[in-house]
């Protein structure tokens, strides 16, 4: 099992997770963060301390595209290890349907 990172992230960014990560497996993207699969080690750490609820064990049906999507751009984005401000408008994002649709870049994030 390994956690990911779904749609509700996007816009949203909070960073909590960041800090509580004990292996560091967080990358970041413009708007958005993703665990890489292979490094994440299941402490359950970071799913609680996620004010959007974006974080999810891969368990949960229907996230095979979300899966993937942490898989990848895990790969290709820089790590990030240290907690960030969250944008000025996450509030106004959080909990809005469509995000990935309408905001999702694949751009890399600055990291650490």
């Amino acid at each position: 099992m390994t956690f990911v990172v779904t749609e509700n992230c996007i816009k949203c960014k909070y960073m909590d997770c960041v800090e509580v990560c004990p292996v560091d497996c967080f990358h970041e993207g413009p708007n958005f963060l993703v665990i890489d699969p292979d490094e994440c080690i299941d402490c359950t750490l970071c799913e609680p301390e996620c004010p959007a609820e974006a974080i999810l064990p891969d368990t949960e049906s229907g996230l095979e595209q979300w899966l993937e999507l942490n898989a990848k751009y895990s790969a290709e984005w820089p790590n990030i290890t240290t907690k960030k401000d969250a944008p000025a408008d996450a509030d106004d994002h959080k909990g809005e349907d469509g995000k990935f649709e309408k905001y999702f870049s694949a751009e890399p994030g600055e990291g650490d």
